[in-house]
């Protein structure tokens, strides 16, 4: 067999529908996000703004996280030195989660290098905790979601998006008696659209669900003190297992859980994602810890983020660009074409100087590609006035239709 061929022909075909993803070379200049630099790959340098990033807050270049993550640097070092139960928990470990205990008011929450990790291991390991669980599970969940719920091995029931019928349907034809559990997340990524959350626990509670809940692009951005969506809505204590990220909001990385101690007890001792997989380092432990307690108390950055993305919406819409506004923070502008949505994403970063991702197939359903803007505090008039004028002028130039296709 020519596996050398058979490489050649996987990668040719993301090619040719236009659904390669390129990596380019930024360098993000602290103090200054959203500007960074741009190495081409012939070694030129051009400065660009990003405009895609999921630092939403710009608390990557806060100075008191900077300062936390020198401070621990200098104290312990660079690395944890290996997993939580060999040699890798440190007092900023567990500072971390009691502030996340603290933020999402539940009695425990755990460490993961990722909320990818987070979601895979305790949604693949509930069911040696629960034998014979059935997930029931938004068709919408993030990538994570779906590989910890099929390496599982349990019944999984996939319900219509936000479909509260079908949900309740797929609840009721099961045995009373199975345990459940449903999962899904607040805000779905790719659309920026909200879960029914109130209604979704109500249907918990009616078929005795646990409930499992996705919070990571809203975690610091809702809420009084950034706890996320079912913190804004009062709907902490009716969540069971809230997941969140350390890496968008909070600026710096790692993921976790928030539960009662019991299931975090439980999570902590059969997971392999967390049992063997090296600690965060305490400098990233330290750094986070400090951005979760510093947006509990700053309301302002979670105000200017909200404005900032209705502005640009409001701004987008003018020109008649057909984009999708579900009342989030998240900026979707429909292409509808995989090949079309690169070229305009080429196109703004060697023309504009300015840097969005294309998002196609399979992050996103086939005819529905597009351009994921996310305004953050950090982007300023001069940053927006630049990138309204770019995206309207290659509309033009491209010949592509104007608001047919927003929701």
């Amino acid at each position: 067999m020519d596996y050398n061929a058979r490489l050649d022909k996987a990668i040719g075909r993301l090619h040719d529908e236009g659904r390669y993803r390129t990596f380019i070379d930024i360098e993000r200049s602290n103090g200054h996000y959203p500007h960074a630099t741009w190495t081409r790959p012939d070694g030129s340098e051009q400065r660009i703004t990003v405009w895609c990033g999921n630092d939403y807050l710009g608390m990557g270049q806060h100075p008191v996280v900077l300062k936390a993550m020198h401070d621990a640097l200098e104290a312990t070092g660079a690395g944890s030195g290996g997993t939580r139960n060999i040699s890798g928990t440190t007092i900023y470990h567990k500072m971390l989660e009691a502030e996340l205990a603290d933020l999402h008011k539940k009695e425990a929450a755990l460490l993961f290098t990722s909320a990818y990790i987070a979601n895979d291991s305790t949604l693949s390991t509930l069911s040696k905790l629960f034998p014979g669980l059935i997930i029931y599970s938004d068709e919408l969940n993030h990538a994570s979601m779906i590989e910890g719920i099929r390496r599982n091995g349990g019944e999984k029931r996939i319900f219509k998006h936000n479909d509260l019928d079908h949900l309740r349907e797929m609840l009721k034809a099961d045995d009373p008696d199975t345990p459940k559990l449903i999962a899904f997340e607040s805000v779905y990524s790719m659309d920026g659209d909200f879960a029914p959350m109130a209604h979704i626990c109500d249907l918990a509670d009616e078929f005795g669900a646990l409930t499992y809940l996705d919070e990571v692009h809203a975690v610091g951005m809702y809420g009084t003190r950034g706890g996320g969506v079912a913190e804004r809505d009062g709907l902490m204590n009716r969540i069971d297992i809230i997941n969140g990220t350390l890496a968008k909001a909070f600026g710096v990385m790692g993921g976790y859980i928030a539960a009662s101690a019991k299931m975090c007890d439980a999570i902590r001792s059969y997971a392999p994602g967390f049992i063997f997989t090296t600690s965060l380092p305490p400098t990233v432990a330290a750094g986070a810890a400090a951005s979760v307690a510093h947006l509990k108390t700053d309301q302002s950055l979670r105000d200017q983020h909200h404005e900032r993305a209705q502005v640009l919406k409001t701004r987008l819409q003018a020109v008649g660009l057909p984009l999708i506004d579900h009342g989030s923070h998240i900026v979707p502008v429909i292409v509808g074409n995989p090949v079309h949505t690169k070229i305009l994403s080429d196109m703004l970063l060697e023309r504009y100087s300015i840097y969005v991702q294309p998002i196609n197939f399979p992050t996103v359903p086939r005819g529905t590609e597009r351009l994921r803007f996310t305004p953050s505090p950090v982007h300023g008039r001069f940053e927006m006035d630049a990138l309204v004028r770019a995206m309207d002028a290659l509309w033009s130039h491209c010949a592509l239709n104007r608001a047919d296709m927003s929701a």
